[in-house]
């Protein structure tokens, strides 16, 4: 068994896939319509048959409340291996990207915290 697909929440989806794609470097797996949403998935550039993120839209109305609970208490909603996570956090930092954490030995571990602009905070990791 291994993890075929896996989602985050975003309050826009044209704004998340620029987000995802164009910023943080993943490309466009699925771009289905599906009446007013689309069906939007993005892989890692390094392994495009890998694990698909869903670019889930959030007008569910338990997603709000959820969404701004982990915001509040700084728990990301998704997490991303990087290879390097000061070298990642610079690019990024350099590209307009938010971080509510810089980057932060936690024992065999480095990890930096951002936001995707669409309402989620994400986690950069490295090590382990």
């Amino acid at each position: 068994m291994r993890i075929h697909l896996t989602s985050v929440f975003v309050d826009d989806q044209a704004e998340a896939l620029r987000f995802y794609t164009e910023v943080l470097g993943f490309v466009t797996k699925h771009d289905v319509p599906l009446g007013q949403d689309r069906w939007l998935t993005v892989v890692s550039a390094e392994d495009p048959g890998g694990t698909e993120l869903l670019l889930e839209p959030s007008g569910h109305p338990a997603v709000g409340p959820y969404r701004r609970a982990l915001v509040e208490d700084g728990i990301p909603a998704a997490s991303f291996a990087v290879d390097d996570v000061p070298a990642e956090y610079e690019r990024l930092r350099a590209l307009g990207v938010r971080f509510t954490q810089e980057p932060r030995e936690m024992g065999p571990v480095t990890t930096a915290v951002l936001d995707d602009t669409c309402g989620n905070l994400i986690q950069l990791v490295h090590g382990g």
